[in-house]
């Protein structure tokens, strides 16, 4: 383990606290009693019950979102939770998005400009000023990934809909992109706008269906490509692998061949809408050529043979066989426990209790994959209760946690220092490069060197805070105190009373308001949700 770039005091203590953040890694905090959702009423004015809760359903608990659990109530807050109605982010946050290009520019507008660049580079005959072209144009892709970060961040921070917005980054990281391939930086925060977050809690045919269409996802797993004369199979097998029926749950090699045929001329255009159809089509399929936004199916690319797929012919035509492949997949009995194992996995335990799997996946095919109905089928089981406080945060979370803690609802100016903490910790948004995702079990993220940089990163919020609310010029000077009084937020009052005894004794060898911070939110109790 490399050693901490600590001072003095502070060096000496951490060793203590590391101590106890690591066992706290392996041992966890004691086990809850199991409450379901439906008779939480008896214990809703618990406010260490409705911590845990708060830990669990959104990124992180803060002072604020503790008042207005407190003053809804359990149920009816987790009511609005799972069924969330739209709700303006704090004036602050939402200016910071509304400056944005990719808030500002719609994504066919925004593609084919910078496609323009791209070959207006390319095009450049002096080799100086093509090499400084297109240099203009990756750091133009670069400034748009970066927006999609940090409008994701602002939304995690500050948004009402807190399970919305986990179950946003959940379905994300399932349909996981990754933006060092292709222009992928220039597509991502549209990916996630208007294929992802519109149906995080909805039905999950309608997200697979719209991830399929969208452009980010056809370009990262090759289905651009895919043709009748030249059958690329990265996407079918993907979709059928990882984003559906799961590994081991029947379909076989030739069922993904057949799917590869049957999303054959699924693809992109930077043709505009009105444009004209692609030359040389027979007249017999030519009704069948479909171009939206950046989506089009085009009949010449398609494979029209007969097909079967998971025993079953396809009836459909064109790019209906597209819709009817989905439908067998989104209502495969094998998907509604891949995904309802992924959900318990993300919101539960690391190995689900089987027989949570089994009935969250008999609400899945009761529901016709109505996510909502799925996760409240989860969140009023008594294993859910008695999980609460024992699931690990992955980086992502651990970061977000602590500034909500710390800073509640004061808006962040500048998201690039939490940006740099996430990348620090290896879980960068968007950032993975292999189509299954971020892993989501601890011990992906509980070595020792993790532990190690996590203080540090405690250390940053607890203590120089200030850096996230200086916009604009680096060099303005920062506000004094630069470190939150994490030790007067009602919600951390409230923690203490229910903190490890371990943790207590640390927190009393705390000689300064920010020491104090660190060792609380470097605590075991702070590492897990």
């Amino acid at each position: 383990m490399r050693p901490m770039l600590l001072p003095g005091r502070l060096c000496m203590l951490s060793v203590a606290m590391a101590a106890v953040l690591l066992a706290g890694c392996t041992a966890g905090p004691q086990r809850p009693e199991a409450v379901p959702l439906a008779a939480l009423r008896r214990v809703a004015d618990d406010p260490a019950t409705q911590l845990r809760w708060l830990d669990r359903v959104t990124w992180g608990t803060s002072a604020s979102s503790q008042a207005e659990l407190a003053r809804t109530g359990l149920p009816a807050w987790m009511g609005r939770q799972l069924s969330p109605q739209a709700q303006p982010l704090p004036a602050a946050a939402q200016a910071q998005i509304d400056a944005m290009t990719i808030s500002r520019t719609p994504l066919p507008e925004l593609a084919r400009s910078l496609e323009a660049q791209r070959k207006a580079a390319d095009a450049l005959a002096d080799e100086n000023q093509k090499k400084a072209a297109r240099q203009a144009y990756q750091q133009e892709l670069n400034r748009l990934a970066r927006e999609a970060q940090q409008r994701f961040v602002l939304r995690a921070l500050y948004s009402p809909n807190q399970l919305q917005e986990q179950m946003t980054w959940f379905w994300a990281n399932h349909f996981n992109v990754n933006i060092r391939k292709d222009a992928i930086r220039a597509l991502v925060g549209d990916y996630e706008e208007n294929a992802i977050r519109p149906h995080a809690l909805g039905r999950f045919r309608d997200l697979l269906g719209a991830v399929l269409r969208h452009p980010a996802m056809l370009r990262y797993l090759d289905n651009a490509q895919n043709a009748a004369n030249r059958i690329n199979e990265n996407y079918a097998r993907e979709l059928m692998e990882l984003h559906t029926m799961g590994v081991g749950s029947g379909y076989s090699q030739a069922d993904v061949q057949e799917l590869a045929r049957v999303l054959t001329g699924v693809g992109v255009s930077l043709q505009p809408a009105d444009a004209p159809p692609p030359p040389k089509m027979r007249p017999e399929v030519q009704a069948d050529h479909l171009r939206q936004g950046l989506f089009e199916f085009n009949p010449n690319r398609h494979d029209y043979g007969a097909k079967t797929l998971l025993g079953q012919p396809i009836k459909a035509r064109g790019l209906a066989e597209t819709d009817e492949a989905l439908d067998r997949l989104a209502r495969s009995p094998a998907t509604a426990r891949f995904i309802s194992r992924k959900l318990a996995m993300y919101f539960v335990a690391d190995d689900p209790p089987p027989a949570l799997v089994d009935r969250m996946a008999a609400t899945f095919g009761r529901s016709d994959g109505n996510i909502a109905a799925v996760l409240r089928s989860m969140f009023e089981s008594t294993e859910f209760a008695a999980s609460l406080g024992r699931k690990f945060r992955d980086p992502v979370h651990y970061v977000m946690a602590g500034v909500r803690l710390a800073y509640d609802d004061r808006v962040v100016q500048n998201v690039d220092p939490l940006l740099g903490w996430i990348n620090r910790m290896g879980e960068p948004l968007y950032g993975h490069e292999t189509p299954d995702g971020y892993p989501l079990g601890e011990a992906a993220w509980a070595s020792a060197g993790q532990m190690n940089t996590r203080f540090e990163i405690a250390r940053a919020i607890g203590s120089n805070g200030a850096v996230l609310f200086r916009a604009g010029d680096s060099k303005a000077p920062l506000e004094r105190p630069a470190y939150p009084p994490l030790a007067e937020s009602p919600a951390v009052r409230t923690m203490q009373a229910v903190l490890a005894a371990e943790t207590r004794t640390a927190l009393a060898q705390a000689r300064t308001p920010q020491e104090w911070n660190i060792f609380l939110l470097a605590s075991p109790e702070l590492m897990r949700r």
